[in-house]
C-alpha cells in the first residue's frame, strides 16, 4: 500500500508535467533568488515563469518550509 502524498509536494507530478522542468531545478531557482518572501517568490515565478498560482504558491511554500527544517 502507497501512502498518498498530501500538501504542497502532492502538486509536484503535475508542475514537473506542465513546465517542463524538474522540481529540483525549480528549487534551485528559489535558492538563488534575492527574494526572500512567500509571496515575492511567488509573484515572480507567476510573471517570470508564467506558472499559475496555485503550483507557484505549493512550491514555494514547500522549498521555504524545508529551509526552515520544517
Amino acid at each position: 500500500m502507497t501512502t498518498a502524498v498530501k500538501g504542497p509536494a502532492s502538486y509536484f507530478p503535475s508542475i514537473e508535467k506542465k513546465y517542463g522542468r524538474p522540481i529540483a531545478e525549480w528549487k534551485s531557482l528559489i535558492h538563488a533568488s534575492p527574494l526572500t518572501k512567500h509571496m515575492e517568490l511567488v509573484s515572480w515565478f507567476k510573471a517570470e515563469h508564467g506558472m499559475g498560482h496555485g503550483h507557484a504558491n505549493a512550491l514555494v511554500a514547500h522549498t521555504l518550509a524545508e529551509a526552515r527544517g520544517n
